[in-house]
C-alpha cells in the first residue's frame, strides 16, 4: 500500500523480506507481524523512518482542510500525551488490554487544538502519510484514532502473520483460550498467513474470525502441519478463498489436492512440501480450470508434469513459476510452451537442466512473455540471450542472477531491447567493463542489478550515468564500487537510488 508522502518525510521502511511487527493490541488480538505485497523486484533498503509531525507543510497548503493556524505543528507525543522513551522501536511498543486510551477531552493544549487532534476529516487526510507499523502504534492513541485508523481503507494489500503461539490466551488456570480476531475484522482483512498451525488450529481460525466463510480471498499456510483432512475442511469452509499457497507443509499428500482443490482458486503456490511430484500437477491441471498463475518448487516435479495443462488453462494462464524444479529439462520446457503459449511471466529459476536449447524454445513461443527469471540457471550462455534479443520484444525484466557463462558478448544482444526496463546480473562473474558499455544505449531501462560482479572497475561503473532515466541500481558487492564512485552517482544521477 502505497502512501503519499511530502518531501520532507522519508519513506515507510520496511524490511527486505516484507515483514512488518504489529504491537499487541489492546483489545486482545495479539502480536502479529503484517507482511506487505511489494513486487519482488523492489529489493531496496533505507534508513529507519521517524514519525512526522502531524501537520505536514504539504497537509499545511490544502485549502479543503480547516487547519487553524497554528505556530508550530503539533508532534504526535504532544497529541497524544506521552512521550516516547530514547531508543524506542515500533516493535517493541506494547499496550496492555488493561491499559486506558485517553479521550480527546484530556489531550494537552487548548480547546482549538483538541478539536484538530480528533477531526476525521484531517485524520482521515493525516493517516496516509503512516507506515503500516505506524498506524497500529496510533490506534493505541484514543478512540477516535482509532475509530478512524480501523476503516479497511488504510490497510488494502497487507496480511496479517499470524503464529501458532499468537492464535491463544493462556487463562489463569491454564486452558488456553482463542484470541479476539474481531480487530482485524473490523479492518477487513481478506488474507492471512497462518504460521505452524494444525488441523485444529484453522478450524479455530474459521469458528473464530467473522469473515473467514466468504470474506477471506487469500490463505497462505507456511510451516504448518496440515493434514489431507485439515486442507479439505478449510477449502470447503472458507468458500471465498481464490488465493492458497502451501509452504513448507509436509504432512499433506497429492490426494488431499485431489479431494480440495476447488474450481474458484485462482492463484495457487506449493513450495517445499516434500510430497508434491507430478500427481500434484495432474490434480492442479484438472481440478483448477481458472487458473491464472502457478508458482511451483517441488524437487520431484518432472518433464511429464508439464504436459498435464489443459486448453482452458492454456488460455487462462498466464504466470509460471517453476523454482528449483531439478528435474526439468527442455523437453519439459517443450511440453509447457505447447500447453501455456500465454504466459506473460515465467520463472525457470534454479531449473539447472535448462540449457540454450530451452530458451530458444521460450522465445519462439512465447512471444507474449514480459518478464523472465533464468537465475541459478548454470548452463545458459550468450547464446540464448540473442535467443531473447530476437523474439521476445515484448519482455521488460530479465533476471539472470548466477549465470555464470553469460559475458560481455550477450550483453551486446540485449542492447537492441528497447522494452526492456529492469535487468538483473547478480554474480554474473565474467561480466566487464566493457559489457557495461553495451548497455549504455538502454535508455529503456529502469532498474540494473550489478551486484557481486567482481570484474567491474570504478572506471567502467562510472560509465553508467549516462543512463539517466534510470531509477535503481544495485551495486552490492561489488569491488569496483568505491565511496567516491557513490559521491559522482549522487551528483550525476540524483533521480537514481543506488543501493551500496
Amino acid at each position: 500500500m502505497s502512501n503519499p508522502r511530502n518531501g520532507d518525510t522519508k519513506p515507510p521502511c520496511l524490511p527486505r523480506n516484507g515483514l512488518v511487527k504489529i504491537p499487541t493490541q489492546p483489545n486482545g488480538l495479539g502480536s502479529a507481524s503484517i507482511t506487505k505485497g511489494t513486487p519482488a523486484v523492489k529489493n531496496r533498503l533505507c534508513q529507519p523512518s521517524s514519525v512526522p509531525a502531524i501537520l505536514s507543510p504539504a497537509l499545511a497548503h490544502h485549502s479543503d482542510l480547516p487547519i487553524p493556524s497554528l505556530a508550530s505543528p503539533l508532534s504526535l507525543a504532544t497529541l497524544a500525551g506521552v512521550s516516547s522513551p530514547p531508543g524506542a522501536s515500533l516493535a517493541g511498543l506494547n499496550a496492555s488490554e488493561g491499559s486506558e486510551q485517553p479521550s480527546p477531552e484530556r489531550l494537552p493544549g487548548s480547546p482549538s487544538e483538541r478539536q484538530l487532534a480528533v477531526d476525521e476529516k484531517i485524520l482521515n487526510r493525516l493517516f496516509w502519510y503512516f507506515s503500516a507499523c505506524e498506524k497500529c502504534v496510533l490506534a493505541q492513541v484514543c478512540k477516535a484514532w482509532r475509530r478512524v485508523l480501523y476503516q479497511p481503507k488504510f490497510w488494502v494489500g497487507l496480511t496479517p502473520v499470524l503464529h501458532t503461539k499468537e492464535l491463544y490466551n493462556i487463562l489463569p488456570g491454564g486452558e488456553k483460550e482463542f484470541v479476539s480476531l474481531q480487530g482485524f475484522a473490523i479492518r477487513g482483512f481478506d488474507g492471512f498467513c497462518l504460521v505452524g498451525v494444525s488441523d485444529l488450529d484453522i478450524c479455530e481460525f474459521i469458528d473464530n474470525y467473522p469473515l473467514s466463510k466468504k470474506g477471506v480471498k487469500s490463505m497462505s499456510l507456511k510451516r504448518s502441519t496440515i493434514t489431507d483432512a485439515g486442507l479439505e475442511v478449510m477449502l470447503e469452509q472458507m468458500q471465498g478463498v481464490v488465493r492458497l499457497e502451501l509452504s513448507g507443509c509436509n504432512d499433506f499428500t497429492e490426494a488431499g489436492l485431489w479431494s480440495s482443490l476447488n474450481a474458484r482458486i485462482t492463484a495457487l503456490s506449493v513450495s517445499d512440501c516434500i510430497n508434491v511430484a507430478d500427481d500434484a500437477i495432474a490434480a492442479i491441471s484438472q481440478l483448477l480450470p481458472n487458473l491464472t498463475e502457478l508458482n511451483l518448487q517441488a524437487y520431484h516435479v518432472t518433464d511429464t508434469a508439464l504436459a498435464y495443462f489443459t486448453a482452458k488453462q492454456g488460455y487462462t494462464t498466464h504466470t509460471l513459476r517453476l523454482n528449483s524444479c531439478w528435474e526439468i529439462t527442455n523437453h519439459g520446457v517443450v511440453n509447457m510452451v505447447h500447453s501455456l503459449p500465454n504466459l506473460s511471466v515465467l520463472s525457470l529459476s534454479g531449473c539447472s537442466k535448462v540449457t540454450d536449447d530451452g530458451v530458444e524454445l521460450v522465445a519462439e513461443n512465447l512471444r507474449k512473455l514480459r518478464s523472465l527469471d533464468l537465475s541459478w540457471c548454470p548452463r545458459i550462455t550468450d547464446m540464448a540471450l540473442e535467443y531473447i534479443a530476437c523474439d521476445l520484444h515484448k519482455l521488460e525484466e530479465l533476471v539472470l542472477d548466477r549465470c555464470v557463462r553469460i559475458t560481455d558478448t550477450g550483453l551486446s544482444y540485449l542492447s537492441t531491447m528497447s522494452s526492456l526496463r529492469s535487468l538483473y546480473l547478480r554474480w554474473c562473474c565474467q561480466v566487464q567493463d566493457f559489457g557495461l558499455k553495451h548497455l549504455l544505449s538502454m535508455g529503456s531501462l529502469r532498474l540494473l542489478s550489478l551486484a557481486g560482479c567482481p570484474l567491474l572497475t570504478t572506471t567502467g561503473l562510472s560509465g553508467l550515468v549516462q543512463l539517466q532515466e534510470l531509477e535503481e541500481l544495485e551495486l552490492t558487492n561489488c569491488p569496483g564500487a568505491t565511496p567516491e564512485l557513490f559521491k559522482y552517482f549522487s551528483q550525476h544521477l540524483p533521480c537514481c537510488m543506488v543501493i551500496e
